[in-house]
């Protein structure tokens, strides 16, 4: 790895990667958190494929008091795009896009990589990936919603992902991003026709047992057509 990326957690399956998966955590966690979920994927994924689970820097979150801990990017105010902090998500996106492109260069074509994120990292997970200039195999999107933004210093959704598989996974009764903000995000890349595929569980802001059997489904689908 070259200095200028951030540390991250490496699974690599027993033969040459042909396809990688970067994933993302959420809010106040580490790559360590999926970890152990990557470790069974990589294991039952039939193509051949690295995972990378970056760590994201410490900084201080508003709606957290203050608190300096692990993030993408600063939280002023819950699903308020008047207070979004597009600064880190912009910057998160060009480090995120650095990953994807270590990957190419180690010769793994953008075509098989996807892009994964729970929570905030979920919400980088589609702000990037929607934005990335080359064609992607896939985003995985889990319990999280699109960072809606009609700033013009912004840059656009890329064409070349226009067609690129967006799996949607939320929890009936999660407390921290309402069902009802995830479904939001759904109509809107439905009604801008991107190719969403959205399954809900009852569950709270969390990762079940069955999600994780479908995730492995949906990997072999988007990486093996």
């Amino acid at each position: 790895m070259t200095n200028d990326l951030l540390p991250c957690v490496e699974i690599n399956p027993s033969k040459k990667p042909v396809a990688s998966v970067l994933w993302l955590h959420g809010l106040g966690a580490d790559g360590h958190d999926f970890e152990s979920v990557a470790t069974q994927l990589v294991e039952t994924t039939s193509l051949p494929t690295r995972f990378i689970l970056p760590h994201a820097p410490s900084l201080p979150v508003t709606v957290n008091g203050g608190a300096i801990m692990p993030a993408w990017f600063d939280i002023v105010e819950m699903a308020n795009p008047e207070k979004t902090d597009w600064i880190g998500i912009e910057n998160t996106r060009i480090i995120i896009e650095q990953f994807i492109d270590r990957e190419i260069q180690s010769g793994i074509p953008s075509q098989n990589i996807i892009l994964a994120g729970f929570s905030q990292g979920g919400a980088i997970a589609l702000h990037t990936g929607l934005r990335y200039q080359l064609k992607l195999a896939g985003i995985l999107a889990l319990s999280t919603h699109i960072a809606d933004t009609k700033d013009s210093s912004i840059p656009p959704l890329h064409f070349n992902n226009k067609n690129t598989p967006v799996l949607m996974i939320h929890g009936h009764y999660d407390s921290i991003i309402p069902l009802s903000l995830a479904k939001a995000s759904r109509d809107m890349l439905i009604n801008m026709d991107y190719k969403v595929k959205w399954i809900e569980y009852p569950m709270m802001h969390e990762v079940c047992e069955e999600e994780i059997h479908v995730i492995g489904y949906w990997l072999e689908k988007v990486l093996c057509r």
